[in-house]
């Protein structure tokens, strides 16, 4: 990484920053991919004034590593202990959200061919979710074998959470030249918050659109899609996938396929029985 000279560093605008304190000393410039990468491995190396500064710092730091199409695994996961104090701490939103599922297609064969492997390939994979989610302001609700399961207050941030995901498991090489796939569910409603976490219609119909998904491929309920409106992240495009009716539920789905660069785009029909 090229160092700055004094001139440069002083050219710069204090957005090109992580961190300013308060007497005004700029820290950890961001000005270009070389640069971000460096703050990322040096944050904690800085002596902020207070949390909500350190917080502050963090977000403008990931907001960065995402411009320059960054996914910052390491970073997060040193960051995810006081991440997690916080979410304890924070309670879940309520009203109107957006719940993400991700589920690992094949993972009964994937045990079976790693063995004992398999559990670092889970830590992997569940890695990469959560930096994904994380860094799109999301929360982690639970995590359960194969399954992860996070919510967003907007619909927009899960889908670029969603596809920031899939980005990072394509680019991924695995163990013994294995295809190790995800699949991504994601529904907008309103569910009920209770000292367990989230219950209702809404958990269930996400659970099932993640189920209608293949390995690689992020389907969206109808009613996120309304939830997004016209601010549909750039880059980003649906694909109608048909009305489908989804076990256990009473009515049918209207589905969409999320399609964006770095991502597979086409598959078999979705994993339910479609309804003309």
């Amino acid at each position: 990484m090229p160092t700055l000279s004094a001139k440069q560093r002083a050219s710069l605008p204090n957005s090109a920053f992580v961190y300013i304190d308060s007497r005004g000393q700029r820290r950890l410039p961001i000005n270009d991919e070389a640069h971000v990468r460096n703050a990322l491995a040096r944050f904690n190396q800085v002596a902020f004034e207070d949390d909500a500064a350190r917080q502050r710092a963090r977000k403008r730091l990931l907001n960065a590593a995402k411009k320059y199409g960054i996914l910052p695994i390491g970073f997060i996961s040193s960051q995810l202990q006081s991440e997690r104090k916080q979410a304890t701490a924070a309670p879940l939103p309520k009203g109107f959200v957006t719940l993400l599922m991700t589920d690992i297609e094949g993972s009964t064969a994937l045990l079976h061919r790693l063995g004992d492997r398999y559990r670092d390939l889970l830590k992997i994979v569940r890695a990469i979710v959560r930096a994904a989610v994380v860094q799109a302001a999301g929360r982690e609700i639970d995590v359960r074998a194969d399954e992860f399961f996070a919510v967003f207050k907007g619909a927009g941030k899960a889908i670029e959470s969603a596809v920031a995901i899939q980005r990072a498991l394509g680019k991924r090489p695995w163990p013994d030249d294995l295809e190790v796939r995800v699949r991504v569910g994601i529904h907008s409603g309103r569910p009920t918050l209770t000292e367990f976490g989230y219950i209702g219609l809404t958990v269930n119909t996400v659970a099932r659109v993640c189920s209608a998904a293949h390995g690689g491929q992020i389907v969206i309920s109808e009613d996120t899609k309304e939830a997004v409106g016209g601010s549909v992240p750039t880059g980003i495009h649906f694909s109608r996938l048909g009305r489908h009716r989804l076990q256990g539920l009473a009515n049918t789905e209207l589905l969409f396929q999320v399609k964006a660069d770095g991502l597979a785009s086409r598959f078999p029909p979705p994993r339910t029985k479609a309804t003309p």
